[in-house]
């Protein structure tokens, strides 16, 4: 059974029996419940004690659930703004659920419902909430968080692993001189291309991750990632060149004047990757395969060109 201790669900309703049966049904499964008896009460509820998801009744006095659920959707607080809403009705008219599907409601549950029905539905959202916060809004690969958990994981296990480590050359100079929105670009190129190399190259248990900014992790096993690593490069040599003008292309590099006015050279693009295994060497934890990793990848860094460098050190 996953954690959910500290979750928090809000349960709003007037009919103060079912209140009670919700309560004790999500408490007994290792929720935290705050209830509310109407749509006022729950936007104060929800200001006070933000929860983690919101069981919202329809037919309510004071003020609906549909008036509950705009005026969560449209809250000053984008944390308000974004919780999840799963709406409990008597109805099951379409017309209904249609509405509140165009109010931003994530799911609907029939009265009467029992109480797996509930419990399996608050589960599955919170699943999903928790997967996509994870997940870089840029590139849709999990993020720090996620890395940390999967190299963790390896460790524990205490099988043979590698974890690429990958970050691209002279991206700052193009972020400046093309923008913002082509240095987005060239991050989305980095991260389909590495998990193009892994699906083409390496094995199913196989993770990409995004750390943020142009710097992205691969875990594999140790036999794939040169080969993954090789992938990768070549993908981003052929496919960076799309996103430079022709005269940059044929000069080699781009110029830009500093803050003084001195002109300078950034070679075209290229990606750098530190590959770290625990072959040769043990890790005990997540922070020392993080360092090794770093101290690689700045060595790499310094080699002109794409390149990778795999680390033969011995504990």
């Amino acid at each position: 059974m996953e954690d959910r201790e500290g979750r928090r669900v809000l349960v709003v309703d007037d009919d103060r029996n079912l209140r009670k049966i919700i309560l004790t049904n999500l408490e007994l499964a290792g929720y935290a419940v705050t209830t509310a008896a109407n749509g006022l009460e729950a936007l104060a509820a929800v200001e006070e004690d933000m929860p983690d998801l919101v069981l919202l009744d329809v037919m309510m006095p004071v003020m609906d659930g549909f008036e509950a659920a705009r005026a969560i959707r449209t809250h000053r607080n984008p944390s308000i703004a974004n919780l999840p809403i799963i709406m409990l009705t008597a109805k099951g008219e379409v017309e209904d659920k249609l509405r509140g599907f165009e109010i931003g409601v994530d799911d609907y549950v029939t009265k009467p419902f029992g109480p797996q029905e509930l419990l399996a539905r608050v589960r599955a959202k919170i699943r999903r909430v928790d997967a996509d916060a994870s997940l870089s809004p840029l590139t849709r690969l999990p993020g720090n968080l996620a890395i940390e958990a999967e190299i963790r994981r390896r460790i524990a296990e205490g099988r043979p692993f590698a974890v690429l480590y990958l970050d691209l050359d002279n991206f700052k100079a193009f972020n400046d001189a093309y923008g913002f929105a082509h240095g987005d670009e060239a991050i989305q190129l980095l991260a389909h291309d590495a998990s193009e190399a892994v699906h083409q190259q390496g094995s199913s248990g196989d993770f990409v991750g995004h750390i943020g900014g142009d710097d992205f992790v691969i875990v594999a096993e140790p036999v794939n990632a040169e080969t993954i690593a090789r992938s990768v490069i070549d993908a981003f040599d052929a496919g960076i060149r799309s996103l430079y003008s022709a005269q940059d292309l044929r000069q080699g590099y781009i110029e830009t004047r500093d803050r003084r006015g001195t002109l300078n050279r950034f070679p075209i693009m290229t990606v750098s990757i530190a590959i770290v295994t625990n072959e040769r060497r043990s890790f005990e934890s997540y922070g020392q395969v993080g360092e090794a990793a770093a101290e690689l990848k700045r060595y790499v860094k310094g080699i002109a060109g794409s390149n990778f460098v795999k680390d033969q050190r011995r504990s």
